[in-house]
């Protein structure tokens, strides 16, 4: 029995961990349509976090507006992160 407890404990992990990552990429993109203080260190500090997160996704739309790129590439790495980390999270939550 303890064994699906382990399992549901990593799920759960799992899944926290992906929200936390969207939170992050979701906070960024708030911060920069808001147009906040880039000298902040809270500012600073998401952006960062935001940059090494979605590092694959960043730059991978075109578009001419700033921001729309900024939606864009943060945000499908938002999605993508939800997705396979609670797809997983699924998976391990069945064993």
């Amino acid at each position: 029995m303890s064994r699906y407890r382990g399992s549901n404990s990593a799920g759960t992990a799992v899944a926290v961990i992906a929200d936390i990552m969207a939170v992050i990429l979701g906070l960024w993109i708030v911060m920069y349509l808001l147009d906040a203080n880039r000298a902040n260190d809270l500012v600073q500090f998401v952006h960062d976090a935001a940059n090494w997160l979605a590092g694959w996704s960043r730059d991978l739309f075109t578009f001419d507006e700033d921001w729309a790129r900024v939606v864009a590439g943060y945000g499908l790495a938002a999605v993508v992160y939800l997705f396979v980390g609670h797809a997983i999270a699924g998976r391990l939550h069945r064993y």
